[in-house]
């Protein structure tokens, strides 16, 4: 028990961390020292959560595959999907690529991790273990 707990501090301080030292390539407004210590917890800080709401407002009326009304997710999926969670398997499958619009409003996401839109949330999920980093929800 004591050495899952070391492995997911130190993968949330190696996440925090390389946040930090890519901040100053990508050019986004809000600043990168805060981001670096706000990802421990969370990944989207309250700009990064105005532009997704800016986005969703307008594209309201065409949304895409994983964010429209129909793929909402059933209430004991919806449960399933928490920060420092593993995605289960039903909703892996639900998976779909996060909008390009939408993903150039986005910071870039730490390597190995993605973007991805989910049953009407966008999932900040790392690849390789299914770990979510954050998750944001839009109100359909």
């Amino acid at each position: 028990m004591r050495l899952k707990s070391l492995l997911s501090l130190l993968t949330a301080l190696l996440f925090s961390l390389t946040g930090l030292a890519l901040a100053d390539d990508h050019g986004h407004d809000h600043d990168r020292y805060h981001r670096a210590d706000y990802r421990y917890h969370h990944y989207y800080d309250d700009h990064d959560r105005d532009r997704m709401r800016g986005w969703y407002h307008e594209h309201h009326d065409h949304l895409p595959p994983g964010l429209a009304k129909r793929d909402r997710l059933p209430p004991g999926l919806e449960r399933q999907l928490v920060v420092r969670g593993t995605l289960p398997p039903g909703l892996r499958r639900r998976m779909m690529p996060c909008p390009v619009g939408l993903e150039r409003e986005l910071p870039p996401p730490p390597p190995g991790c993605a973007h991805m839109a989910i049953g009407g949330h966008i999932v900040l999920v790392n690849r390789s273990n299914f770990m979510v980093l954050d998750v944001f929800h839009f109100e359909l």
